[in-house]
């Protein structure tokens, strides 16, 4: 329930204040007064998007901020679930605006999103503009009054859980069976590259083996004749690196005895005579296994001629990369000749969730149906003594060829309010203030079927006026019981005297610009407005006694 609204250069609005209580209570004041201003305020709580520009002239800042009594509509589940702070009896909702266009939002204090608000604000108030009579046109609300009513909300998770289920795997299908008609067109291309690939039978590191292999290969006379050239200075029987170097040790022995430092220099160049001769020993090694084999350079060569085309053709760089195209064209490979099998087990699986939404849809449609005959009955309750003695009210449920995300129905509300009229969609059908009543209406069987704390009226009595603008205060009023609020905002006196509180909004114009204001009106006063209500600016002796007798519930 809204206990109190606090509205901070909003608009015209400098600063207001105001309490609300439980039961019917009704706003009113001329056009242009404010109402609306308030009602854009509360929009702010309930997740509406902000505008800057609803920010009243010359400040920075604006706030709204509200209070809710939450104590009867157990709502832990929702802070649990945004990790927000909980207090058991009590809810407060604020939205800053700031004039660099920054928009703010908090729950008990903590920052939330706007996701979160709306959510918040869907939990506790149910504002009715003029504009939401539109809805009757739409079938998506038709459909979600009946479900309210219907209270399926099991019923409707279980089967939207199922559609999207059905949904995804009928996309998955379509994908599989496209891409496996695309695979089968390059099928033949595939087995190709995958047989060149297989016969080329390539190997981690082969190609920087073959490639020096050639090198060496194509000049291998260089090659052995440098390395027999070492081996010649290394070796040669005249003066070579071993000779010279064996001579070094046994000079600087002769003068080991007499000269101390010789014998470091004996033993580095006896370290080297060592490594020298192993070395020589490799070179001369290798000498032997350098050959020039020209067949051997004609296999190398078509063997790395065949990597190179390979690459060209694959755009790729190294063996690796072709060895690992060549696993994922095998794999696709594998997966064309398996398509069939994947493509079948999926249709099964597609099909089995189609039986399982049918069965689903089968118990919403009955659900449904049982419910729409109850909205019939009570429908022609409520609008018989709205001015519609011969009034005719039916829901008609029809089979959809295809499920879509809220089951297997397509709802109609038709309407006829003569007595020999066809029954049409009421949205077509209906006059303005007939379908004013029949959403006031709908939102009585609503309001009996959901734990709503707070519902809002703006002009619900548009077109409507004397006996049926009292009938319509009447249920609105009966709606305010079982601790719930409705307020209504309304021109029409005979709704206006059936609140149990009143309030009004007026303008002030003070130096500086015009400010809306809203207070609760006492017994005196709200004799005044009603009085002003029913005959204008002049108020007579006639306006205050019926005035009075509207209040004291008399017929005037």
């Amino acid at each position: 329930m809204l206990q109190s609204i606090h509205i901070q250069n909003y608009a015209l609005i400098e600063q207001l204040d105001i309490d609300f209580h439980t039961g019917f209570s009704v706003i009113t004041g001329e056009t242009g007064a404010g109402k609306s201003i308030i009602l854009g305020a509360i929009g702010l709580l309930a997740g509406q998007r902000a505008d800057i520009k609803a920010i009243k002239t010359g400040a920075s800042k604006c706030v709204v901020e509200a209070r809710f009594d939450i104590s009867a509509y157990a709502l832990a589940d929702f802070f649990e679930k945004h990790d927000l702070e909980y207090e058991a009896d009590e809810c407060i909702l604020r939205r800053e605006l700031y004039a660099s266009g920054k928009s703010r939002a908090f729950i008990n204090d903590s920052p939330a999103s706007l996701v979160q608000m709306k959510e918040i604000g869907e939990k506790l108030l149910d504002v009715h503009s003029q504009h939401q009579n539109l809805l009757l046109n739409q079938e998506n609300f038709q459909l979600s009054v009946l479900d309210i009513l219907s209270h399926n909300q099991e019923q409707l998770a279980a089967y939207k859980q199922l559609y999207l289920a059905y949904k995804q795997a009928s996309k998955d299908l379509e994908h599989l069976i496209a891409e496996a008609e695309q695979s089968r067109q390059d099928e033949d291309y595939i087995r190709f590259q995958v047989g060149q690939l297989e016969e080329a039978n390539l190997q981690p590191g082969e190609q920087e083996e073959l490639e020096q292999e050639a090198e060496t290969l194509s000049h291998a006379e260089e090659i052995k004749a440098g390395l027999y050239q070492v081996e010649q200075m290394m070796e040669a029987d005249d003066v070579s690196l071993l000779s010279a170097t064996k001579a070094c040790v046994q000079t600087l022995q002769g003068i080991a005895k007499v000269y101390a430092p010789s014998q470091e220099w004996i033993d580095r160049l006896e370290s080297c005579y060592i490594e020298l001769k192993d070395l020589s020993h490799e070179v001369a090694n290798a000498s032997e296994d350098v050959e020039f084999n020209p067949a051997r350079l004609e296999y190398v060569n078509e063997r790395l001629n065949l990597i190179y085309s390979l690459q060209q053709k694959h755009r790729v760089s190294t063996v690796e990369e072709l060895i690992e195209l060549y696993d994922e064209l095998s794999v696709k490979l594998d997966s064309i000749t398996s398509s069939d099998e994947q493509i079948e087990a999926l249709r099964k699986q597609k099909e089995a969730l189609y039986q399982q939404l049918l069965a689903v849809s089968k118990d919403l449609t009955q659900l449904r149906t049982q419910a729409s005959k109850e909205v019939e009955k009570q429908m022609q309750t409520y609008l018989v003594p709205l001015g519609m003695p011969n009034v005719r009210f039916a829901v008609e449920l029809t089979p959809r060829k295809e499920p879509d995300a809220n089951g297997m129905d397509n709802v109609a509300f038709l309407f006829s309010a003569n007595k020999n009229g066809a029954l049409q969609q009421v949205a077509s059908i209906a006059s303005g203030g007939e379908i004013a009543r029949v959403m006031l209406s709908l939102k009585a069987l609503i309001a009996g079927a959901v734990n709503l704390p707070t519902i809002i009226f703006d002009e619900i009595d548009t077109g409507v006026s004397g006996s049926i603008a009292e009938k319509m205060a009447l249920i609105m009023q009966e709606m305010g019981q079982a601790n719930r609020q409705v307020i209504s905002i309304t021109h029409l006196p005979q709704i206006a005297a059936r609140g149990a509180h009143h309030y009004k909004v007026y303008k002030e114009d003070t130096e500086v610009g015009t400010n809306s204001h809203i207070r609760p009106l006492d017994a005196e006063e709200r004799i005044l407005e009603i009085a002003h209500m029913l005959s204008g600016a002049t108020l007579t002796e006639a306006a205050l006694n019926n005035a009075r007798a509207l209040l004291n519930n008399e017929t005037i």
